[in-house]
């Protein structure tokens, strides 16, 4: 029989998770979904010291957002608990006593400062720095108050990646590592290895930057008996220069910012699944039930992904059109401008109707609707930066605008007959409509974008359209040209 997947998420309670860090999870979590397998949720809490407060939470907010649910692990339990490790000290002792008794471990009786010196003497003839060098000859008894180090045996390795493919390294990069700090806590290269192993994880995802430490966890992997699992190498997340890896300085957010600024959930787990794996086809667009299904670690590119802001906001503007009005104004909760307050839920979803071919996040909603309810303050300054609108003179503005009231005072306000109207006024004025519609739709918005103007004055309606027309005239104090 195949052994069940069991893949794992262990992110550490050290700050708020970032792209990079869900893009693991999330990987880990398609693997064991295509499968039929087990995802397991794991928190890695052993650094007390960078532990941040609130991170905890965080990060289950940010999983059931996303919908990366879990069977196993932290809060819901499993047959392999504790699923925090500093709830697990006393399972690492175990481990480590089994190192030390087959005379795979001992006790560092080095201060900080003497490994110190060790490292500038390495610095100063030019070598490596190995602690292996340096290995005491007849260490103390370990009683817990000094680090527990692995006694290492130096060899070669070679192994495959699901991922990048096959990778070797020689014996000079296997050294005495940590396994346990003075602290009582063990360090992520132990205790990684004893709860994967007791948990039964038969893959492991992971970022780059462990490669390097991947030939130590192989010796330990040996000292204790044990059969490495199937590793996947996740490449790096790219700025949007692609010319170095994502960091905060570059745009890296909190994941849950994404959300705040409007970005769908859905939006945001197709776009970060995007980042480095593809099905093969020219799909962009996947719903849950479609990842799962598609989503294998021989897709998983090498190179790294680009972080792209704006396939980024195409591609939730592709989500927020997947929604029918019902649906998408249960998301725009939190959305709508200070003066929707009173508005009926009704005269809301009409707006929205109009809008939802222009958002591209929901929190495009405030300047696409503002107008709607409250009749907003004239900017002339948008005139004379629009390229069309500031080849005008003043006189000529004010002529468009007052054949415009013109014309729309004998007009009904449906839709239909708006048209036919703004039509009719295009013949009358010899206009272009990129001249004549924007200054319109801008004498009665004031902002950048709206949707299409017959609508747009039909929801204004008659009086109102009317009073900010000539409002537009009243306050033009400034020549345009």
């Amino acid at each position: 029989m195949t052994t069940p997947v069991r893949t794992r998420f262990a992110p550490s309670p050290t700050g708020f998770l970032h792209v990079g860090n869900i893009r693991t999870g999330l990987f880990a979590w398609l693997v064991a979904q295509h499968s039929g397998g087990t995802f397991i949720l794991r928190l890695e809490d052993t650094d007390k010291k960078r532990e941040v407060e609130g991170s905890i939470a965080h990060l289950k907010e940010c999983l059931e957002i996303l919908g990366i649910d879990y069977a196993e692990g932290l809060d819901v339990g499993g047959p392999y608990g504790p699923y925090k490790q500093s709830d697990r000290l006393e399972i690492y002792r175990t481990w480590a006593q089994k190192l030390i008794e087959n005379g795979r471990a001992y006790a560092d009786p080095y201060a900080p400062e003497q490994i110190q010196e060790f490292r500038d003497l390495a610095r100063v003839e030019k070598r490596a720095f190995l602690y292996r060098n340096h290995r005491p000859e007849n260490p103390p008894a370990w009683d817990g108050t000094m680090p527990l180090r692995f006694k290492s045996d130096p060899k070669a390795y070679s192994w495959h990646d699901e991922v990048m493919g096959d990778l070797s390294t020689g014996p000079e990069v296997i050294d005495d590592i940590i396994l346990i700090k003075s602290d009582g806590y063990p360090t992520y290269n132990f205790a990684h290895i004893v709860d994967d192993a007791e948990m039964h994880i038969t893959h492991i995802l992971r970022g780059q930057e462990f490669i390097s430490s991947q030939p130590n966890y192989f010796n330990l992997y040996e000292a204790f008996g044990l059969t490495p699992p199937i590793f996947a190498t996740m490449p790096h997340i790219l700025a949007e220069s692609g010319t170095k890896k994502l960091g905060k300085r570059d745009g890296a957010k909190d994941v849950l910012d994404y959300i705040r600024e409007g970005i769908l959930p859905e939006a945001l787990t197709n776009f970060i699944a995007s980042l480095g794996w593809n099905d093969g086809t020219e799909q962009e667009i996947f719903s849950r039930e479609e990842l799962i299904a598609k989503f294998t670690l021989d897709r998983v590119q090498r190179s790294g992904a680009r972080f792209d802001k704006q396939r980024l906001l195409w591609m939730n503007g592709q989500w927020i059109r997947r929604l029918n009005i019902d649906e998408l104004y249960d998301r725009t909760i939190n959305f709508w401008p200070v003066s929707a307050a009173k508005a009926t839920e009704a005269y809301k979803k009409q707006l929205l109707a109009l809008v939802q071919d222009r958002l591209k996040t929901l929190a495009d909603l405030k300047t696409l609707t503002s107008y709607f309810f409250e009749e907003p303050t004239p900017n002339w300054q948008m005139a004379r930066e629009n390229k069309q609108l500031s080849k005008l003179s003043s006189e000529e503005t004010r002529s468009l605008l007052q054949h415009a009231i013109a014309s729309l005072s004998d007009s009904d306000f449906t839709p239909e007959a708006l048209q036919e109207a703004l039509n009719q006024l295009l013949i009358t004025t010899g206009q272009k409509p990129g001249i004549l519609f924007s200054l319109i739709r801008l004498s009665v918005s004031w902002s950048p974008f709206s949707p299409a103007l017959n609508d747009t004055l039909a929801v204004i309606g008659k009086e109102a359209t009317l009073k900010r027309l000539n409002r537009a005239i009243e306050t033009m104090n400034v020549t345009i040209s």
